[in-house]
């Protein structure tokens, strides 16, 4: 089988989530393939997948939408992420790459995040299966297609309604994440082995927190600003602290950082979440998604997107505390209240229970698809 796995623009977050089926594929023989923009394919290649590149919108053109994400009331941000940068600027600009695409290789198997709209448009008009992998909750996501349905259906009538019928699967517990898809599949990645990190706090027993912002983040000129309030906070509370700023951010523009705090540009985020006490995030799903996996509690900073609720939906399980819009001080007491209450804990790691009762990815494969080659 040939299986086509379709990113759009977004990042690591975006990617990361359609590998463990890359993985199966390859592990039965089938071909694959990923596409997606020019800017993804160090990513891809450094996953060790075949890369095709399809367009993408001028950066000049998508950074101005990147900054308003983070200001705009939540159903502006929708609209101008959700409508305009993925319905209709990245899906123009992917579309004549992947008719290309599938008029050379016609894929078998269509696997798309769901902010990749042009693989859809191709494969409802090709007939060829397709299924969605999850990025975020099935409610957001849900509404997402639906915000960014005028633009969808300019370039092909019904193909909202086909994106919601098509196979949704999700890494995240029915628990915590209630589909509004009808054909919901959930699923597992086990853990990869891990290594330990290297001792960058001279053999000091104090409790391990790991903070992220993702990949998103370091763009904007926000960036700066929220890392420091995070930094002021984390100064007041006993901890080892690793600090991932991404590749996009010039972490020496932080100037000194408390004597606890490693920053590093990238971590092997399975290593830190074995050690992690607690994860201190943004409220992006591909880092909430690990967090629980592992049984990690987590402290949620959201900004943007589906970050707010991301953010509500962990604090409503128990599992962490979410600060909207917080100042250094209310950052230090939900560092210290997760930090100090074991039940935080508890809830994280009945969440990962749950999550890991579901299959694995080869088992979904076999029933989207044929096997084999």
């Amino acid at each position: 089988m040939r299986l086509l796995a379709a990113c759009s623009l977004g990042g690591a977050g975006h990617l990361r989530p359609l590998l463990p089926f890359l993985e199966a594929a390859r592990a039965r023989g089938d071909e694959t393939l990923v596409v997606g923009p020019p800017a993804l394919e160090p990513m891809v290649a450094e996953a060790g997948w075949p890369f095709w590149a399809g367009g993408e919108p001028p950066e000049s053109a998508v950074a101005p939408v990147r900054e308003q994400l983070a200001v705009l009331p939540p159903h502006e941000a929708a609209v101008l992420a959700d409508r305009e940068l993925f319905g209709r600027m990245a899906t123009a600009a992917m579309l004549p790459a992947m008719a290309t695409l599938f008029d050379r290789w016609r894929p078998e198997l269509v696997l798309r995040e769901p902010c990749e709209y042009a693989s859809a448009v191709l494969a409802r008009r090709s007939g060829t299966p397709m299924a969605q992998v999850a990025i975020s909750l099935a409610e957001i996501e849900v509404g997402a297609t639906a915000v960014a349905g005028p633009a969808l259906e300019a370039h092909q009538t019904g193909l909202t309604e086909a994106l919601r019928a098509t196979p949704y699967l999700s890494r995240l517990p029915a628990s915590l994440d209630p589909s509004p898809f009808p054909r919901t599949l959930r699923y597992r990645v086990p853990e990869p082995p891990v290594a330990p990190l290297p001792d960058w706090w001279a053999a000091s027993g104090s409790p391990l927190v790991y903070v992220s912002l993702g990949t998103v983040t370091g763009h904007l000129s926000l960036a700066g600003e929220r890392y420091r309030s995070i930094l002021e906070a984390l100064g007041h509370v006993d901890a080892r602290v690793l600090l991932s700023v991404g590749t996009k951010f010039d972490a020496t523009s932080l100037g000194d950082v408390p004597p606890q705090v490693h920053v590093t540009s990238w971590v092997h985020e399975p290593d830190v979440r074995a050690q992690a006490a607690l994860v201190v995030c943004h409220g992006g799903s591909g880092t909430v998604f690990g967090a629980l996996a592992s049984g990690v509690p987590l402290v949620v900073l959201p900004g943007f997107a589906d970050q707010f609720e991301n953010g509500r939906r962990v604090a409503a399980a128990g599992a962490g505390v979410t600060v909207e819009g917080g100042d250094a001080p209310r950052i230090a007491a939900a560092i210290t209240t997760v930090l100090s209450d074991g039940r935080f804990r508890d809830r994280a790691r009945r969440l990962a229970d749950e999550m890991a009762a579901a299959p694995e990815p080869p088992e979904l494969l076999d029933r989207l698809g044929p096997a084999g080659p």
